[in-house]
């Protein structure tokens, strides 16, 4: 009986360390962070074991993150964000003050609410307008699927994001009592796989209470089982936490012995 792919990660917890280490949005998004909030941050992120793939941050915090880190760190903030409003005109005015702090990625929350309300009119319109507006930058669309619940809103979810120019589908804000669930990420993962032309191209983000490497484990035990090995890249697969790598650093601490 062939062993699942999620629990052979759980039994490597180096390996399973080193790839979530390195597939990982490091995350402050705090109301009251600080220029001095994100400069630790951004120190934490050039982990002795090896770097992260980003930070993520508010808009008005990016430029301040991209001058602390070096080219090899990718800077991220988000937009409409936590709330995943309908106001389009918000939205862009988000992206592009992301793009002006010289970012390269924009995490955008989708405005569930309307898909849930069966207004995928704006739904549409808004990510495509914030695809326009920043061109050239990694779009991950924020599901927020702990709200959106049944799996036929988070499949419906999946496609329109997809057809709105996403380089990414991320399950959550992790302001929410649902964050991320293996569930929904069976779900986002499948509908990636079953696109002609996303299934070579886009990734997946897991984000939301996601705090030891045996729970980061099994996501990449789902990626690898639906998009393949080849998909285990931070161009393809990142986990969003701000508490993980205490727990990656403890498991690979004593690589440095």
């Amino acid at each position: 009986m062939t062993t699942p792919l999620s629990t052979q990660w759980r039994n490597a917890p180096q390996a399973s360390a080193r790839l979530a280490l390195a597939c990982l949005d490091l995350t402050s998004l705090n109301t009251s962070d600080t220029e001095a909030d994100i400069a630790s941050l951004c120190q934490r992120a050039q982990s002795p074991f090896s770097p992260v793939a980003a930070v993520c941050v508010w808009p008005r915090l990016a430029a301040f993150a991209r001058a602390q880190l070096p080219a090899t760190i990718a800077v991220a903030a988000v937009a409409n964000f936590p709330h995943g409003h309908a106001n389009i005109d918000a939205a862009v005015l988000d992206a592009e003050q992301i793009v002006q702090a010289g970012a390269q990625e924009v995490d955008v929350v989708l405005p569930y609410r309307s898909l849930m309300a069966g207004d995928e009119r704006v739904v549409s319109k808004l990510l495509m307008a914030v695809r326009q507006a920043c061109p050239g930058l990694l779009l991950k669309v924020i599901l927020e699927t702990g709200e959106l619940q049944t799996p036929a809103l988070i499949q419906r979810a999946c496609q329109l994001s997809l057809d709105s120019g996403a380089d990414f589908l991320k399950t959550s804000t992790g302001k929410t009592p649902v964050s991320a669930t293996l569930e929904a990420a069976r779900l986002m993962l499948g509908a990636i796989a079953a696109s002609p032309s996303a299934n070579n191209r886009v990734g997946f983000k897991a984000a939301g209470g996601i705090r030891t490497v045996a729970e980061a484990a099994a996501y990449i035990g789902l990626a690898q089982e639906l998009l393949g090995a080849q998909a285990l890249t931070p161009q393809r697969f990142r986990i969003g936490a701000s508490s993980l790598l205490n727990d990656v650093e403890a498991v690979l601490s004593p690589c440095l012995g």
